[in-house]
């Protein structure tokens, strides 16, 4: 095992699979440049002294460029990954991804597929409304795309190798205050771990259980999901014990665990940093709502941000994306219903 941060297991992730695979490439704005950073989050630094400039490749700021190139890559044999400076910048590439990557396999029957990885910074961190969005759901809605939000070093790198294996097209969300590495974020969570030396991958559609409890479910990710965490320890004080699941990938989505944990708690607690409005908690609750088998205690409750554009003033900002007092606020009205 190997103590190292996000950012560095999602590079150690890609360098090995380039190693592996010589179909394997990165592409992105300043992926690797002399006297860069590796991107915007050092996740490609070093790549363009052991790769070169075939296989680490630096676009212009052009991110219909990028996807345009991933998708072509894709369907002819290559393994794009690309990096994207914020996730925000995907609504440039939205025809690309949604008619052409998310589509062609179906539109082939099957014998046309498209390898390609999205990696996409994302949450909000002081940068105004175009630079702090949490754009997950919108993604979910499409079939053909998968969806995957590591927030763990051991999930960055298994699920960032699962993902570059694959022969559909993915999409990873990647929380700034989560990275690590090099670059320190203002109020970033430490988050480095302990990842194994051997090769591994995480398959998709598997949700981490952070916390057991008997009486709230919790459901959590990215950076959420540390806060969900911390909310679950004070009310353990309290006396309200709280299970913490992270769902890791929202497409394909793991019911199962929680159902599972329904079935012992009976109460579910939804939480993200995506909008409440039509966010991926909406369709978690309409699913339980819709096929669980049992009554719940009380109704299910959504926390999130609030339906406007993240404000870049960091009071307001606090304001509107959930924190650990108004998940843990919820998890008293759901003991208490």
């Amino acid at each position: 095992m190997a103590e190292m941060s996000i950012a560095d297991a999602l590079k150690q992730a890609i360098q090995e699979e380039m190693r592996r695979d010589d179909t394997v490439f990165c592409l992105g704005e300043d992926v690797d440049i002399e006297g860069g950073m590796g991107g915007a989050f050092t996740v490609t630094k070093g790549l363009l002294e052991e790769f070169g400039p075939e296989r680490v490749i630096n676009t212009p700021i052009a991110e219909i460029l990028i996807s345009g190139v991933c998708v072509g890559a894709g369907i002819t044999g290559m393994r794009p990954v690309a990096d994207l400076q914020y996730g925000d910048f995907l609504f440039c590439m939205m025809d690309q991804l949604v008619n052409q990557a998310a589509k062609m396999c179906y539109m082939s029957g099957g014998t046309v597929h498209v390898p390609m990885v999205m990696r996409a910074p994302c949450g909000a961190t002081n940068r105004g409304a175009q630079h702090a969005q949490s754009l997950e759901s919108y993604f979910t809605h499409v079939p053909g795309l998968k969806v995957i939000c590591p927030s763990t070093p051991y999930d960055a790198k298994g699920m960032m190798k699962q993902a570059i294996r694959d022969d559909n097209p993915v999409l990873v969300f990647e929380h700034k205050l989560l990275y690590g590495g090099t670059r320190k974020e203002k109020d970033a969570i430490k988050t480095s771990g302990e990842v194994p030396e051997e090769d591994y991958a995480i398959e998709f559609g598997k949700a981490a259980v952070r916390r057991e409890g008997r009486d709230v479910t919790i459901v959590a990710n990215l950076l959420m999901s540390y806060r969900a965490q911390e909310a679950a320890r004070k009310l353990e004080e309290e006396g309200i014990s709280c299970e913490v699941i992270d769902p890791r990938t929202l497409v394909p989505f793991d019911y199962d665990t929680v159902k599972a944990s329904l079935k012992k708690t009976g109460r579910l607690l939804i939480v993200h940093e995506d909008h409440k409005n039509n966010g991926w908690g909406a369709q978690l609750a309409a699913h339980i709502a819709e096929n669980h088998i049992y009554d719940l205690d009380a109704p299910i409750k959504i926390v999130a941000a609030y339906d406007t554009p993240v404000p870049f003033a960091s009071p307001m900002e606090n304001f509107v994306i959930p924190d650990t007092r108004r998940i843990a606020d919820a998890a008293r009205e759901l003991v208490a219903e």
